[in-house]
């Protein structure tokens, strides 16, 4: 499942500001007056990269797993069922 931008957006808002913040400390003193260019080139590159990866949100990774665990069980059930089902099958048989 593909997210919405405005849902990477609200997912990585706060750890893309952190990292802005972070990569603008290490701009030198004499580049400074292009901080906020650099901030800000930086910010869309970094929601365009984001936007582009095929991602998903926790709660739907959680969603997901559950519902795989919950197949996983009936299948188990079912080839156990299956199982009993040909041994008895076999047992008439012979």
């Amino acid at each position: 499942m593909k997210l919405k931008s405005s849902t990477i957006e609200m997912i990585n808002k706060e750890h893309i500001e952190e990292f802005i913040q972070q990569a603008s400390k290490l701009v030198p003193d004499d580049l400074s007056r292009f901080k906020k260019e650099i901030e800000n080139n930086l910010r869309t590159t970094l929601s365009a990269s984001l936007s582009k990866m095929d991602l998903v949100t926790r709660e739907e990774y959680d969603i997901q797993t559950a519902l795989l665990q919950r197949t996983r069980a009936k299948l188990d059930t079912l080839q156990k069922k299956l199982s009993e089902l040909e041994n008895q099958l076999n047992g008439k048989e012979t």
